[in-house]
């Protein structure tokens, strides 16, 4: 099951943690959501607004490869 995470302070520590593989950033049409695989679990943060997740995005750590998915479904 996904955990979500509510805090971008938490995400942040999460991603940079050992076990983090990959980070997917998915953009829909009113939320950002970030995405870690960790070893066991799969967090989420959702953000809705997209100047704090382009700053998010720019203070990812450089270790996990980063893939982008653009969903705009209207």
């Amino acid at each position: 099951m996904p955990k979500q995470i509510h805090e971008i302070k938490d995400f942040l520590l999460t991603a940079r943690r050992k076990d983090a593989r990959s980070v997917r950033i998915k953009r829909t049409k009113d939320a950002v959501k970030f995405k870690v695989r960790c070893s066991k679990y799969l967090y989420t943060l959702c953000v809705f607004d997209a100047d704090k997740a382009n700053k998010l995005k720019q203070s990812l750590p450089p270790g996990p490869c980063l893939h982008f998915i653009h969903l705009f479904h209207y």
